[in-house]
């Protein structure tokens, strides 16, 4: 295998000249702008969602506070089940 140097300059001069066409007059590389898209299910989600302070969240997690002082509070063993095998579902 041969190799001429006048071809390698060549090689590298080419590699020169295409880097150097992305800077502008400036001399900065032109940037694009940033966008961000939210789909119509992520927007329908986010209207479903209740608002934190509103009077009925409230009024709900006085009661639930008033269940765990007195000691009345239970939760379900089948719903303790079913979360624990949709995590385990989830991360096989």
């Amino acid at each position: 295998m041969r190799i001429n140097e006048p071809n390698r300059i060549g090689m590298i001069n080419a590699y020169n000249k295409t880097g150097n066409s992305q800077i502008g007059k400036s001399g900065k590389i032109p940037m694009g702008k940033d966008e961000v898209n939210i789909s119509t299910e992520a927007l329908e989600m986010l209207k479903q969602l209740e608002d934190p302070d509103s009077p009925q969240r409230r009024e709900k997690v006085d009661q639930l506070k008033k269940q765990v002082e007195e000691g009345t509070y239970r939760v379900p063993s089948e719903k303790i089940a079913e979360k624990f095998l949709s995590f385990w579902q989830k991360n096989k």
